[in-house]
């Protein structure tokens, strides 16, 4: 009966400290998610105040006092523009140079436009 009383005991003693160990465990983790949740806290404050300081940056009324006060910008006058008469020839492209891959994907004959008169030296067969 000693040696029941005695396991019950010690049984006893071994599952208080496992409850204890737990609580302990417990309590740090709930320490550690408030600590968590106070970084968290203070970086959506720091990104708020970021984004009104980006709103306050971006309005359009001080980007144009900066450019004004900054940017040596004269108005645009009627007499900057031309008449497309007046604008230079636009260059022909280069001739395009034998290419044997769109040769084989893109046959000489397309039914819309004559045939190639040139033979296709790609086509020939070596001897």
């Amino acid at each position: 009966m000693r040696l029941l009383n005695l396991l019950v005991i010690a049984v006893l003693i071994l599952s208080a400290s496992f409850v204890y160990k737990i609580k302990f465990d417990s309590t740090l983790q709930a320490e550690r998610v408030a600590k968590l949740r106070g970084e968290l806290r203070r970086e959506r404050d720091a990104t708020a105040r970021l984004r009104a300081e980006w709103a306050r940056l971006d309005t359009p009324t001080r980007i144009q006092g900066l450019a004004e006060r900054h940017l040596k910008l004269k108005p645009i006058q009627a007499t900057q523009f031309d008449k497309f008469d007046a604008l230079p020839e636009r260059p022909l492209p280069p001739p395009p140079a034998f290419d044997p891959i769109a040769n084989i994907l893109a046959p000489d004959t397309t039914g819309s436009v004559p045939a190639n008169p040139v033979k296709n030296p790609a086509k020939q067969v070596p001897r």
